[in-house]
């Protein structure tokens, strides 16, 4: 494989979505997770409670604003 097309521009494009995706992932993991443990308390039922189910919407919504601040600051930043 020649070393200068490791530097190709379609290739450092192509890793950088692939990292973005990686993050997504990531946070997405994180935010079920960590919701999860915040709102479901009881053994879950097969559907959630109406307060489970408010929890759950309003911990994701939290999550996401904060990750899109915390990514706009690191944008700002480099």
């Amino acid at each position: 494989m020649d070393p200068s097309s490791l530097n190709s521009p379609e290739l450092q494009h192509f890793l950088n979505q692939e990292k973005e995706k990686a993050m997504v992932n990531e946070m997405i993991g994180k935010l079920t997770s960590t919701c999860w443990d915040k709102c479901i308390t009881g053994t879950p039922g097969n559907k959630f409670s109406s307060s489970e189910s408010s929890c759950l919407t309003n911990c994701a919504q939290r999550y996401m604003d904060m990750s899109l601040m915390i990514m706009k600051r690191l944008q700002q930043g480099s």
